[in-house]
């Protein structure tokens, strides 16, 4: 009985304990499509010979050939294997065994080419959210044909359809192969590696692909969203299905996007709404296959260099406006300021203590009930929030509110959600036992919500947090008539984009602060990085997941200073605030303390040298933002992102470019040195004035503002003189700092935005050598600024 009850015991403990949790299916998970091709009752159909295709058209008929996964016993193991099978249905009559189904191939630019599988012969095409309108077609690609392929050839590439069997194949200009579709048998190997196919699930007669592509030895892959895990994803395997990722510790993900892109010269972008898996050489070193839920395969293919490939993505699906020039600023904030006196006291020490700020944001305590978001201010602790927030206003800052989509039964609104039927039905059609969620596929439902925040809008809040939005229901149904299936990686870009539209409409300032996003989500910036844990770790996945996001087709992103589960220790909260002011946009949130006098005022002095730094980098920032939004690239960049034919750059992930010229390396220990790569060329210590030659690692100690930071030879950086919020900055007067270690010209860029009196346009800064110093070479402002030139640093 002892033994009965100990393995009792032991039981119980292996349901509850950390490292099989993952094992047990719980509500909320992500889906792993690519389980679905390792089960032996599925019927497997692999992509065998064209039929016919007609180039003029791009449309053509693939027939697919059925196999099953068959055991076989060999040296005491079982095996699996694809075996040949024959139909199974009936009538046989009415089914084919090999079935013969159609496809087409597009070209919709120089540089981007998409692939389009159907798995029945019934194609549905509905508009996309994903996309930015209908994609384009290239005229610049040329066809030859033959009996046994199909040949295009582009400005920068070529691409070739084999008939049979059937195989893609990408090339760049030069000819090198990139990559192409891994057909059964390819190639020759003992173990099983899953070729370009779909399968028939058993259990609901749904059908799945799985495109599965060649890899090179040493390819890197990098993108799929917000991942925390590391920046190369090459031997991952990752799902991209939303998910509150309760933390930035663990795969999951609040941000994953269907996008990803190769150190070879190539990206991909699968469009589509459902679950997806993408196994990025981890169960076979040479096949990188994208596992999706969905039953068409679409598939975008990008030609080039990782800047060529963001812009092609993000002429797909969008770019990322440019936020109002306010929301640069700093973003004071802490879960959470609960009453108007609190707020108050806040921002008169933030004057008091000059400690430049531009948002100051009440989280969830700003109801009568925390958490509990109805959309009202309390009336207990707010006498005239409209009053609050005109002073504030007043005093140079707007103001920010949290709110979500979810409501308890005891939310005052809950009435007027189940009376509208505005939530998402369970599978059985019925309101969730739970928390009701909004159902943003239903136009009533939105109209409603818009309701709710308009009033908020014009009482004088300037952004609205947009938080939650990853745990739409995956079994639910949707006014859209669709599943959660579906409907569910959809939800953040539904949400994001009522929000977005409704205060750019009422503000005339489109900007919003979310935490999820799937694909299109950059076209309503902003993003955030989620519930960081108070550690270096944490900090140093924070930064990997800010250069994935950007990787990703985000122009803008931010996290929450310190990590924010608890009171982050001093020195780690002293070394995240210089690498948040150097991010596209700065938030100090999480668990008080945030304030910086609520430590000492060595601390007050830590915070007025970081945000000094980014308040006189201002004029670099604003142009650095418009000029990167217009292309579709991310302010916080990867160093290989800027310099591609680098290998070693391909393998940092623990520094980055803050836009095209600066270069940056936070400290992740409580060392005051830390060892830096830097890419060829001389890099001059903004802090010090140090030259450091380039193609070589460097131990560098940062200056009196903890963190490294280095400026690319032969470039100008806009400042401006230190202002206590935006609305204050004098942009008629610019410092223009000229770092050049031989002396000779550099280049920089320069825009006043549209609010502060400028035409919000990018003008590129030319400095040509004058005597000892320098001189403008072009005043592209027409006289309206008035320009000082220094060389090197000039400390404060």
């Amino acid at each position: 009985m002892r033994f009965v009850a100990a393995a009792l015991l032991l039981t119980a403990a292996a349901f509850t304990a950390g490292p099989v949790r993952a094992q047990v299916p719980v509500w909320g998970d992500p889906p792993d499509v690519s389980l679905d091709f390792r089960k032996l009752e599925q019927v497997h159909f692999i992509g065998g010979r064209v039929v016919e295709f007609d180039a003029s058209t791009g449309l053509g008929t693939l027939q697919w050939d059925r196999y099953r996964l068959q055991p076989n016993v060999s040296f005491n193991k079982v095996d699996v294997a694809y075996s040949r099978a024959e139909s199974d249905e009936f009538p046989g009559t009415e089914y084919a065994r090999d079935p013969q189904l159609p496809f087409r191939i597009d070209f919709v630019s120089e540089r981007t080419v998409r692939l389009r599988f159907a798995s029945s012969e019934i194609e549905v095409e509905e508009p996309s959210l994903m996309l930015d309108g209908e994609p384009g077609t290239s005229a610049a690609w040329t066809v030859a044909e033959t009996a046994s392929e199909i040949t295009w050839t582009g400005p920068n590439g070529r691409v070739v359809l084999e008939k049979a069997p059937f195989h893609i194949a990408f090339f760049d200009a030069a000819g090198n192969l990139l990559t192409g579709t891994r057909n059964l048998g390819e190639p020759a190997t003992y173990a099983t590696p899953v070729p370009f196919s779909f399968v028939r699930r058993a259990s609901d007669m749904a059908r799945e692909f799985a495109a599965a592509f060649e890899l090179r030895h040493d390819e890197k892959l990098f993108g799929t969203g917000e991942s925390f895990t590391r920046l190369d994803k090459r031997g991952q395997k990752v799902n991209l299905f939303i998910r509150d990722g309760m933390g930035v510790q663990s795969q999951l993900q609040y941000k994953p996007i269907p996008f990803f892109l190769s150190s070879a010269g190539y990206g991909m972008f699968v469009h589509t709404s459902a679950p997806i898996t993408i196994d990025f050489g981890q169960a076979f070193d040479a096949s990188n296959v994208i596992y999706s839920g969905d039953e068409a395969l679409d598939l975008f293919v990008f030609l080039g260099e990782p800047k060529d490939i963001l812009s092609e993505y993000t002429d797909v699906t969008g770019r990322s406006p440019v936020p109002p020039t306010w929301s640069f600023g700093l973003w004071m904030s802490r879960i959470t300021y609960k009453s108007e006196a609190e707020v108050r006291d806040v921002a008169a020490k933030l004057r008091s203590y000059r400690i430049p700020t531009d948002v100051i944001h009440l989280d969830t305590g700003w109801f009568e009930t925390d958490w509990q978001s109805n959309y009202e201010f309390s009336t207990t602790r707010f006498d005239d929030p409209g009053q609050m927030i005109a002073d504030l206003r007043d005093l140079g800052l707007h103001t920010s509110l949290w709110q979500l989509p979810y409501y308890t039964h005891k939310n005052s609104v809950f009435p007027e959600v189940l009376e509208g039927g505005y939530f998402v039905r369970n599978e059985g059609g019925r309101l969730p036992e739970f928390d009701a969620t909004l159902d943003f596929s239903n136009e009533d439902a939105v109209e409603w919500y818009r309701g709710k925040l308009e009033g908020l809008l014009n009482l004088g809040v300037g952004a609205i947090k947009v938080d939650f939005g990853e745990g739409a229901p995956l079994k639910g149904l949707y006014a859209s008539g669709r599943t959660g299936w579906y409907e569910h990686n959809l939800y953040p870009l539904r949400y994001n984009r009522a929000v977005w539209d409704l205060t750019k409409e009422t503000t005339g300032a489109g900007i919003i602060w979310a935490r999820a996003a799937w694909a299109g989500s950059q076209r309503y910036p902003l993003h955030w990085g989620g519930d960081a844990e108070n550690t270096n770790s944490a900090m140093a996945a924070t930064l990997r997941a800010g250069l994935s996001f950007g990787l990703s087709g985000f122009t803008y992103w931010s996290h929450d200073i310190g990590g924010f589960v608890g009171r982050p220790a001093r020195d780690l909260y002293s070394r995240w605030l210089p690498f948040g002011a150097l991010t596209s946009h700065m938030r100090t949130h999480g668990a008080p303390p945030r304030e910086p006098w609520e430590w000492d005022d060595g601390m007050v002095e830590e915070f007025r040298r970081a945000l000094g730094l980014r308040y006189g980098l201002m004029p670099y920032l604003t142009a650095q933002a418009s000029a990167s939004s217009a292309k579709g690239w991310p302010m916080m960049r990867a160093l290989f992102f800027e310099f591609p034919d680098d290998p070693t750059a391909w393998t940092v992930d623990d520094q980055y470019f803050f836009g095209s010229d600066l270069l940056v390396a936070p400290l992740f220990t409580e060392s005051r040195t830390r060892p830096v790569y830097l890419p060829a060329g001389n890099w001059t210590d903004y802090q010090t004035g140090r030259v450091y030659p380039g193609a070589r690692w460097h131990e560098i100690e940062a200056g009196a503002i903890p963190i490294v930071l280095l400026v690319r030879d032969h470039t100008v950086i806009p400042h401006v003189a230190l202002a206590q919020h935006t609305g204050e900055i004098d942009w008629t007067r610019v410092e223009l700092r000229v770092f050049s270690s031989d002396g000779k010209a550099a280049a920089g860029l320069f825009a006043r935005p549209e609010d502060a009196g400028g035409d919000g346009a990018v003008h590129p800064l030319q400095l040509v050598p004058r005597g000892r110093g320098f001189r403008l070479a072009d005043d592209l402002t027409g006289g309206t600024v008035t320009w000082s030139v220094t060389r090197g640093i000039s400390p404060r």
